[in-house]
């Protein structure tokens, strides 16, 4: 597990040396996901999400907040925080490791090994002329050692992500 830890601080401080931030101030985002969970393993379901990412007017030094909730087709729930870094490639496409914590229970699904669990993934966007973002997202959740057992599980989801803003708007 130390070594993914190690690769994971390698990595993001290597997006942090890019300097490659936004283009343009990014607005606050409402993001729906749909896909698998347990995709590497034999507990494979549905799971749903739906986060809030915070404007790149709240960042936290270079990192853009978020908090939300997945849910499984088993009953499994993960209500989270986290931050997130958008590397840009050019005004279209846009690559953002992030990494949460947050509350877990498995409902009638697979069992983590504990309430805590951390997340940490990256997700891939096209991003549209009115800023709007359709991606594909992978993630990692694990207590990372908190218990004895510690299964984790991977997620492949579709995320759609609308500015916050334009759902308001006429």
């Amino acid at each position: 597990m130390r070594q993914y830890l190690s690769f994971a601080i390698a990595a993001i401080a290597a997006f942090i040396a890019m300097e490659n931030v936004a283009r343009a101030e990014e607005p606050a985002f409402l993001s729906v996901g749909a896909g698998i969970y347990d995709v590497n393993d034999s507990e494979t379901t549905a799971e749903g999400r739906l986060e809030y990412r915070f404007s790149e007017a709240n960042k936290l030094w270079h990192f853009s907040p978020f908090v939300g909730l997945m849910a499984t087709a088993e009953g499994g729930t993960y209500g989270y925080g986290g931050v997130g870094f958008d590397i840009f490639f050019d005004d279209r496409w846009v690559l953002t490791p992030n990494f949460a914590v947050g509350l877990y229970g498995n409902g009638d699904g697979k069992d983590l090994g504990h309430a805590v669990e951390f997340r940490s993934g990256v997700e891939l966007s096209y991003r549209f002329d009115d800023r709007s973002r359709l991606g594909l997202t992978f993630h990692h959740i694990s207590n990372a050692g908190l218990d004895e057992q510690n299964p984790g599980t991977e997620s492949v989801l579709l995320v759609y992500s609308i500015p916050f803003d334009k759902l308001f708007s006429d």
